[in-house]
């Protein structure tokens, strides 16, 4: 009887001469029972050489990683984590300057229920719709990180024969109050601006949730050209599910950090080609390099696999502190509390009957002028 080695393969022992003919075997091994031993150990060592499903489509290599939107695009995905929600709203926030600064803010959503955040804007550079997730809070990235490993649920993605997707990731955007409030502010911004591009972002479950979002502007809104980077993204879904979405949103981007643990989660079984979960590519890979004080940052662009194993693969995911820096930007919440946010009172907003709430205004309406001294804020813990 075989066990498994601490990757879980299968653990045979070497295939040598003696072992496939023993010695003095004699004539008996020369018919029937050497023909099932040759087959039986060929078929079980196919079955633990982790040959791997093939993505059925390949990544359109037209679109091309872009270094500066990256560092752009990582601080709405930094802001967006932020509870002072006045701020937030009005883009006068502490990460609300360099790269992002003259953002509109046209929709806020808080999914106070779930712990869950998002907004959607107007850039000027690159012109353009900006939809950012906000994603686990740091505090509670240890629990959920726990539970990627166990809980891999999934469900059947409507429309997708054999595409599979992560029941959690799935149902933070389809189940809250998240996607109605997303959809209406894109709605909202298209009639005013016309045919604008629409960029998702995210980091962690929010590159999760972006990634949700672009597939559902993309197949339900017919949306065409959106683009989605997301940073230190966790698997969603399984190899049909990345084949299909690879098809249908060529221009994705996922950045992962050098040990960044996250990227590793849901854990990749490559002797369960059909039921591991698979990431889609393509992948950017961010790592240093060097000797001594002499340290150097590369970003090395991956193949069209989504698992290429000279990338993020390369390495064991054991880092929380990688997951919370991308480009050199906090990537978390500003809050002690998990899901605590702040408000000025005098912010009008609609909030639903368990508490969620929204602010919006319309595209291109003048910014709400407000002292910065919150007087009486409201918390929400």
């Amino acid at each position: 009887m075989y066990g498994y080695d601490v990757e879980g393969n299968m653990d045979f022992p070497p295939l040598t001469w003696e072992w496939v003919f023993p010695p003095f075997c004699g004539l008996k091994y020369m018919g029937k029972t050497l023909w099932w031993i040759l087959v039986t150990y060929l078929s079980l060592f196919a079955l633990s050489d982790g040959r791997e499903l093939k993505l059925r489509h390949k990544w359109n290599h037209g679109y091309q990683y872009n270094h500066t939107l990256a560092t752009i695009l990582v601080e709405y995905a930094s802001a967006v984590y932020l509870s002072d929600l006045t701020a937030l709203f009005t883009w006068t926030c502490s990460r609300c300057s360099h790269l992002i600064k003259g953002f509109e803010i046209i929709e806020l959503v808080v999914d106070v229920e779930h712990c869950l955040q998002a907004f959607v804007g107007v850039a000027e550079d690159p012109h353009a719709i900006i939809i950012a997730f906000r994603g686990t809070n740091a505090l509670s990235l240890q629990n959920w990180i726990e539970d990627l490993y166990w809980k891999q649920h999934d469900i059947d993605y409507p429309g997708m024969d054999d595409a599979r997707v992560h029941r959690g990731f799935y149902t933070a955007y389809h189940n809250t109050t998240i996607r109605p409030a997303i959809l209406d502010a894109v709605a909202r911004a298209k009639s005013f601006y016309g045919d604008i591009q629409i960029i998702l972002t995210g980091h962690s479950m929010g590159g999760a949730m972006a990634a949700f979002c672009g597939l559902d502007l993309t197949v339900n809104l017919h949306e065409k050209d959106v683009q989605v980077m997301t940073f230190g993204q966790p698997r969603i879904g399984n190899v049909a599910f990345a084949s299909l979405y690879s098809e249908l949103i060529p221009k994705t981007i996922r950045v992962t950090h050098n040990h960044d643990m996250v990227p590793h989660l849901p854990p990749y079984y490559h002797y369960l080609p059909q039921k591991t979960y698979r990431h889609f590519p393509r992948e950017v890979w961010l790592y240093n390099i060097g000797l001594g004080s002499l340290v150097y940052s590369v970003e090395k662009i991956c193949d069209d696999s989504g698992e290429d194993p000279t990338c993020s693969r390369s390495v064991s995911g054991t880092s929380i502190s990688d997951h919370l820096v991308y480009y050199g930007v906090d990537m978390g919440s500003d809050s002690p509390a998990s899901c605590r946010i702040i408000m000025n009172p005098r912010i009008q907003s609609i909030e639903d009957t368990r508490g969620n709430l929204r602010f919006s205004r319309d595209p291109a309406a003048p910014l709400i002028k407000l002292n910065r001294e919150i007087d009486n804020p409201i918390n929400v813990d």
